[in-house]
């Protein structure tokens, strides 16, 4: 009848009203309720440190995609720039090359004047030196002599203008 799950059962009455007295339930409880406030303080703690880190990492992220967003911006413009530049250069080499050409032409044109003039000359000296020798084969004496040479002046001016 009185086995040993009877005296732990008594023991633990007696225990228990023996604490009841001597106030050890109110210390068990205000221990409790000491550690319960703490474990509540940490996870409010937890809590606000975790709300800390999310706000840090949102910024970063908005940090982030504003780095992103700038550095696209630098692309961009260097990329505009570029282009600008090469487009700025090819119109600079198209100017040259048409100021080029056309001193070529200028050149060439001149060239073919001065030739051209040349011929006229030429033709002129020759056409006058034959002349001459026919006007002082069939023209004698001194009339014909001056006949010849205000012809022969004339004759230089018109081919030579």
């Amino acid at each position: 009848m009185f086995d040993a799950e009877f005296w732990v059962a008594v023991a633990f009455v007696v225990f228990c009203g023996i604490a009841w007295k001597m106030g050890l339930f109110d210390q068990i409880i205000g221990g409790l309720d000491k550690r319960g406030a703490r474990v509540r303080k940490e996870l409010e703690e937890a809590r606000r440190l975790r709300e800390e880190a999310e706000a840090v990492l949102a910024d970063y992220k908005r940090r982030r995609a504003e780095a992103e967003r700038e550095a696209a911006e630098i692309v961009a413009n260097a990329r505009a720039e570029a282009e600008a530049a090469a487009a700025e250069g090819h119109a600079r080499l198209n100017e040259f090359v048409a100021r080029r050409t056309k001193a070529a032409e200028t050149k060439i044109a001149q060239a073919e004047a001065q030739a051209a003039a040349e011929v006229r000359a030429a033709a002129a000296e020759a056409a006058v030196r034959v002349s001459e020798t026919i006007l002082r084969e069939k023209v004698s004496g001194d009339a014909a002599q001056d006949l010849v040479r205000r012809s022969l002046g004339e004759v230089r001016t018109r081919l030579r203008a």
